[in-house]
């Protein structure tokens, strides 16, 4: 059996298993832990996904309602969310689909909504993202 708990110290815990792993002793390893862990993984990877997609499109939004505010940093915000979101979907490509997902996109929306109105004070936002993920995604597109 382990002898680091997992709920003392997730650290300890986690280099202890590592080692157990490393030493082929399967047998003492917290199986129910480490596929929790496991399962968090995947679950983090989604978080930075509509973490940096929210913070997109709540820049898009800004960019589209506030023409007057429209700055350099707001630009530079939009180009290097678009740019980790690239490398994440390339890294993780199994996330890819998750784009796809209306009830997903719909999420996000809020999220960035929600950013957009803490940020600039306005309220009359759409109820639905009016960008395709495409042209959020893409490069050259700034909203009108």
């Amino acid at each position: 059996m382990t002898t680091i708990s997992y709920d003392a110290d997730v650290v300890a815990w986690a280099n202890e298993q590592a080692h157990l792993i490393r030493a082929g002793r399967f047998d003492q390893l917290d199986l129910e832990h480490i596929a929790e862990e496991i399962e968090d993984v995947g679950k983090s990877e989604q978080r930075e996904l509509a973490s940096r997609m929210a913070v997109l499109i709540a820049h898009l939004i800004k960019w589209q309602y506030q023409p007057e505010r429209q700055s350099n940093s707001w630009r530079r915000t939009i180009k290097e969310q678009r740019k980790a979101l690239a490398f994440h979907l390339k890294q993780v490509p199994s996330l890819k689909p998750r784009l796809a997902d209306a009830e997903w996109q719909g999420a996000i929306w809020a999220d960035a909504v929600t950013l957009a109105i803490d940020e600039t004070g306005m309220g009359a936002f759409p109820d639905d993202c009016p960008w395709t993920i495409e042209q959020i995604l893409a490069d050259d597109f700034l909203p009108a």
